[in-house]
């Protein structure tokens, strides 16, 4: 690794922790010696970079400090494109849009030298197979609004059934799209695979729970779920 990326990728590791973070992790993290993070973090300082911290209790940056935007390391570009066309290929067109959106800005806005990381990354998704009918846009609304859900579902065994749901997320896997929402007939938690919903209908009520403890149940539901399957 260049020591221009190693020390931008020192000054992001110290970002995404909100906590001191020692020399030894970052040399981990770095594949370098406790020496060098040492003479690197004196460096940044000496450059105005705003750390907090001292060798044997770990380093903090300050919370206030910014760097431009779209400072991507080649690792973080390829990430990047490879989400994005993982998107892409979903069977959500909006979502797909804008995926490709995302890396056209991009595209455009990294330096000239950097652009083959994008358009020519060394990593890709497989091609998805799924063919969905939904308008998902609009459970991603009312999701993002809170409000209720009516769908008209057709399982596997054909039993075909109408519910009032409150829609928590969408879940995206290799093969399909799952709605997680809190079911008001079952009064649980349940998964809708989306291409099994004939109908859909978003409601102007909104549902009676704060979205982020909706959520909070709902990963409390899964694990306990999740606890009680047989261990193969």
């Amino acid at each position: 690794m260049r020591r221009a990326d190693r020390l931008f990728q020192l000054i992001q590791i110290l970002r995404r922790s909100t906590r001191p973070v020692t020399a030894s992790a970052l040399a981990a993290e770095l594949e370098v010696s406790k020496r060098t993070v040492y003479r690197d973090v004196s460096d940044l300082i000496g450059q105005r970079v705003p750390i907090d911290g001292e060798a044997g209790l770990g380093y903090v940056l300050a919370s206030e400090y910014d760097m431009p935007p779209l400072m991507l390391t080649v690792d973080e570009l390829e990430a990047v494109a490879l989400g994005a066309q993982w998107v892409a290929q979903r069977p959500d067109p909006t979502l797909a849009n804008a995926a490709r959106d995302v890396v056209a800005k991009i595209a455009a806005a990294v330096p000239k030298h950097l652009l083959p990381f994008i358009v020519e990354a060394s990593v890709a998704a497989k091609p998805g197979t799924g063919i969905e009918s939904l308008d998902l846009r609009l459970l991603r609304v009312a999701i993002r609004e809170g409000r209720k859900v009516r769908i008209r579902y057709r399982p596997a065994d054909g039993a075909e059934t109408e519910r009032t749901v409150w829609p928590v997320l969408l879940g995206y896997a290799e093969a399909n799209c799952m709605l997680i929402a809190w079911c008001e007939l079952r009064r649980d938690f349940r998964h809708f695979r989306t291409d099994r919903v004939l109908e859909i209908e978003a409601l102007n009520e909104r549902y009676d729970a704060d979205k982020a403890e909706l959520r909070r149940r709902w990963h409390e539901w899964r694990d306990e779920h999740a606890a009680r399957l047989p261990s193969k």
